[in-house]
């Protein structure tokens, strides 16, 4: 579904990401790991659309939208759930989530989308009137994540979902990021909490220092001692 191949993104004249290559089949979920400050936000804003290429390329079903403008990557059937939510908290959650649908395909189906939405978060059905800014962080975390999905995206990027999270609100965001690839939407999470991300994903790659440094199963991750060493804080 989605392939990058020798991605460079640059901050002025700094290199972000250096000759970044990864791929993504439909209906995966594949996460991206790594330490603070290896690119991975870079990474995901840059298949979305907001961070200009410098060179390489992505394509997404056989489409190269390396030089499209930021808007059309949504046309194109990407949707990001950002670091930080950024919902518009003075706005009601309703309000931040029928944001989500505004492209004609989605607006069509905005009733249905709404309604799936509140099923996958039924803590958000109550609170649909509701000011997004009184809402706790795991509630604005599921609103984030339900307007990426009023877009009815083929492929859905999810920054650092867990982020500031309490452990039993980021295992119920888990299950939903797992049931929403049931429902056959694609996904790419990048993700600090190791354990959670490989558990959930099929792949993983690891990013350091702008560079992929390792791909492979979860499993296999997850045995390998050098990486465990190098990346993930374990072993002496």
């Amino acid at each position: 579904m989605l392939e990058v191949r020798h991605l460079r993104v640059h901050y002025g004249a700094a290199p972000a990401l250096w000759d970044v290559s990864l791929t993504i089949g439909a209906g995966e979920l594949v996460c991206v790991l790594g330490p603070n400050g290896a690119g991975k936000t870079t990474l995901i804003n840059a298949l979305a659309g907001l961070m200009p290429a410098h060179s390489g390329t992505i394509t997404m079903e056989g489409r190269d939208l390396t030089r499209w403008p930021p808007h059309r990557y949504c046309g194109a059937g990407i949707a990001i759930v950002p670091e930080g939510r950024r919902l518009f908290t003075g706005m009601t959650v309703r309000e931040n989530l029928e944001l989500g649908s505004y492209l004609p395909v989605a607006r069509r189906e905005r009733v249905r989308s709404l309604d799936y939405v509140c099923t996958l978060f039924p803590a958000v059905r109550d609170k649909l009137g509701t000011t997004a800014g009184l809402l706790s962080g795991g509630q604005q975390q599921m609103v984030a994540i339900g307007r990426a999905l009023m877009a009815r995206p083929r492929l859905l990027l999810l920054d650092e979902p867990s982020l500031g999270l309490s452990p039993l609100v980021v295992v119920a965001l888990f299950d939903a990021i797992r049931e929403v690839q049931r429902a056959g939407t694609t996904l790419l999470l990048v993700e600090q909490n190791v354990t959670m991300a490989l558990g959930a994903a099929q792949r993983a790659y690891i990013l350091d220092e702008g560079r992929i440094v390792a791909e492979g199963a979860p499993d296999a991750i997850q045995r390998d001692p050098e990486l465990q060493r190098a990346y993930f804080g374990v072993g002496g």
